[in-house]
């Protein structure tokens, strides 16, 4: 199985749309076989679901994610780990050891706004729950 996450210098990036790296991991029996970084080459937003479908994904640990995002993710069958912040390693193996904190709740429902960087760096929160 391939689990997704957004990637930014070895951390989980903040904000689904905007993230220009994925860190996919293959994994099996609870463990790591294999991990590489994957440029989405300028997808966004909803065009990720489509994007992680194409890799493989079947799981996506994330920051802050949009409505339509989720929507698209459940579409494509990619189960959705969100509000999830810190080392993306790190988290994969809390995953796979089923003590991930996630949030199923986690939101960016600023669209409109103008972005640079990770959710929160803007001014506000992505519904107060970007994990920053």
């Amino acid at each position: 199985m391939k689990i997704a996450v957004t990637y930014e210098d070895g951390q989980i990036f903040q904000h689904f749309g905007h993230t220009e790296h994925f860190k996919v991991y293959e994994v099996e029996d609870g463990k790591i076989l294999s991990a590489g970084v994957v440029d989405t080459n300028g997808s966004g937003h909803g065009a990720l679901a489509g994007f992680l479908n194409g890799v493989g994904a079947k799981a996506l640990i994330c920051g802050g994610i949009g409505g339509g995002a989720r929507n698209a993710l459940a579409e494509a069958g990619v189960e959705l780990y969100a509000g999830v912040s810190g080392d993306a390693d790190a988290a994969v193996r809390a995953l796979l050891e089923g003590r991930l904190a996630y949030s199923s709740e986690a939101n960016c429902d600023h669209h409109g706004h103008e972005h640079h960087g990770d959710c929160g760096s803007h001014g506000h929160t992505c519904g107060g729950h970007c994990g920053g």
